[in-house]
């Protein structure tokens, strides 16, 4: 059972299981969102709320793991109690419902920097993977945690974000211009996800996951303004307009920005540790994948990347392979 795999990168990893075989719901409060995961063999959607424990008792059963993809980047009020509902007693609620049932492996998306930094996001983060370490050390669960950067893809609200404001403003001020990323691909996640699932090795384990490249985020802004053929002007905003930006934005409507975005940006989402390494897998990085939807540059590039992959430019390789 995927917990948020309506979203972004449960869309993904959802379609990958079913390719490998496996059985895959997708709980949902609202599943029309997932109406399009619908014609995957082996998907099928269960619109419940995964905070009410007596829906968590009525689902779970005959279900052999549990994917908690479940996130949010900006809470609705303030003063943390939205993080603190999603990334800490939600979590606590999986992990105690999957125990009752009989549920051993658990699988858990948290963020890079979990517990560091000011950010209500981060400390949040690092709380709920406190509790998933203690449920491991209990013995209760058989746990995995995962630690992406920034991750990217067609259909993400990362690079499209930034995408649709150049598209719409002459002018884009940056708050943490220097802030620094290296962008992980959506498919190298789920990648990684699919094959620990049944990996006994990957039990208690936690993997930073990072793309091949790291950018500042003006940096990354005016690429993607390149990508897309624009003439905009990218400006770098001092820290304290930063901070006065997310304070403006924080009585915005849906929060396009917010002081705890500006403060999760203090600190780098960059990786410590070469989890896909340890994986055996080798990620992409954005540069060599984005510009097929952002529309400019690189094919060839790409193709000789792709070439690599297959090992068609290894030594001796020809024709023949």
């Amino acid at each position: 059972m995927v917990f948020g795999g309506s979203g972004f990168v449960g869309g993904h990893l959802a379609r990958r299981l079913a390719r490998d075989g496996h059985e895959v719901t997708v709980a949902t409060r609202y599943a029309p969102a997932a109406r399009h995961l619908s014609v995957v063999p082996g998907v099928r959607i269960r619109q419940f709320s995964p905070f009410d424990s007596q829906s968590l008792d009525r689902e779970l059963p005959g279900h052999d793991a549990v994917v908690n993809l479940i996130g949010i980047l900006n809470e609705r009020g303030f003063g943390g109690h939205g993080f603190r509902r999603v990334h800490v007693e939600l979590v606590e609620s999986l992990a105690e419902a999957a125990h009752r049932q009989g549920i051993r492996r658990f699988l858990h998306m948290s963020a890079l920097n979990a517990g560091n930094g000011s950010s209500f996001y981060l400390q949040t983060r690092g709380e709920g993977e406190e509790l998933v370490r203690q449920a491991q050390n209990y013995g209760q669960l058989d746990t995995t945690m995962f630690r992406p950067s920034t991750i990217f893809g067609p259909d993400d609200s990362f690079l499209n974000r930034f995408a649709g404001l150049l598209k719409i403003s002459p002018v884009l001020p940056l708050a943490r211009p220097g802030a620094f990323f290296s962008p992980v691909f959506v498919g190298d996640v789920v990648e990684a996800m699919a094959r620990v699932l049944a990996d006994e090795s990957s039990y208690g384990k936690t993997y930073e996951l990072c793309g091949t490249e790291t950018w500042s985020l003006k940096e990354l802004v005016i690429w993607v303004r390149d990508q897309l053929g624009l003439k905009r002007l990218v400006i770098g905003l001092p820290d304290w307009a930063g901070r006065l930006q997310g304070r403006v934005f924080d009585f915005v409507p849906g929060k396009p920005f917010s002081s705890d975005n500006f403060n999760s940006l203090t600190v780098d989402s960059v990786c410590m540790q070469d989890g896909f390494g340890e994986l055996g897998i080798e990620p992409w990085g954005m540069s060599q994948l984005a510009p097929d939807w952002l529309g400019q540059g690189g094919k060839q590039v790409r193709y000789q990347d792709f070439r690599r992959r297959a090992g068609r430019n290894r030594p001796g390789a020809g024709a023949a392979d």
